[in-house]
């Protein structure tokens, strides 16, 4: 059972943190109402013990997570590298799935720049430490505004990231290197789905969040404004706004029919 933070009451909403952080970055979120807002440590991250893991692995550790929280369903979310384990629990966990919420993420492999790029980290990991590695992330993870404008922002990224061990950053980055292609999947995917992405997100453009919403059936896509990568901490408002929205639909499509 991974470690995890689960506060409120109401329909359980799960998500899953960007690499290289961990729950905390879900803070911004607490505001939401009328869920049970359940937010893990990944293996490697926060007070979650570093595994070798896969996508496939992660998964099954968040399964059992819900199981040790007695929860037998979900919305489950995930930004990033929390996407990456969405896609893999809706592929193995379908029925405890109430709907699935991706945010700047992807479904595609890394190809082999990314992955050259991943070992380079990987191989360079006696000399790093989580604060380099992190300060290598800030420019491509926040967008211009939030790094001129929002220093706050900036330095709670920092923080969160600096916090990780190497072990915990070396061990995802391998996962992440050797993730499976998830779009073969994505058709497959029966509920709700929304997409989140950053207007100005260079890691996992908009353009990839479009082509990722098509493919999963009625999906609904969002591009925030004045966001990221990480628009959960840039732009809090505006997405907890979407979300908040878009739950509201996912109870009322799935609510028993109350009349003839």
């Amino acid at each position: 059972m991974l470690a995890q933070s689960d506060i409120g009451s109401g329909s359980p909403l799960v998500l899953l943190h960007a690499f290289p952080f961990d729950r905390r970055m879900w803070e911004p979120q607490a505001s939401l109402t009328n869920v049970r807002l359940v937010c893990p440590d990944l293996p490697g991250f926060g007070q979650s013990p570093v595994a070798h893991s896969t996508v496939d692995s992660m998964a099954d550790d968040i399964a059992a997570t819900l199981d040790g929280l007695k929860i037998e369903s979900c919305v489950l979310g995930g930004c990033s590298l929390g996407g990456y384990v969405a896609l893999a629990f809706a592929r193995r966990h379908a029925h405890r799935l109430k709907g699935l919420i991706l945010i700047d993420t992807k479904a595609e492999p890394d190809d082999e720049a990314g992955k050259a790029n991943r070992q380079k980290m990987i191989d360079a990991a006696s000399t790093l430490s989580a604060s380099a590695v992190i300060d290598g992330m800030i420019p491509k993870a926040l967008c211009e505004a939030t790094r001129t404008n929002r220093l706050e922002v900036v330095e709670a990224v920092r923080r969160l990231g600096a916090a990780q061990s190497v072990a915990g950053i070396v061990a995802a980055q391998q996962m992440m290197r050797d993730r499976p292609d998830a779009r073969p999947a994505l058709g497959a995917i029966r509920v709700p789905a929304l997409v989140i992405v950053g207007e100005h997100d260079a890691i996992t453009p908009p353009t990839g969040a479009r082509a990722m919403t098509a493919a999963i059936p009625g999906a609904r896509f969002v591009e925030l404004p004045d966001a990221g990568h990480l628009p959960n901490l840039e732009t809090p408002d505006a997405f907890n706004a979407v979300v908040a929205a878009w739950l509201a639909s996912v109870v009322q499509l799935q609510a028993p029919n109350s009349g003839p």
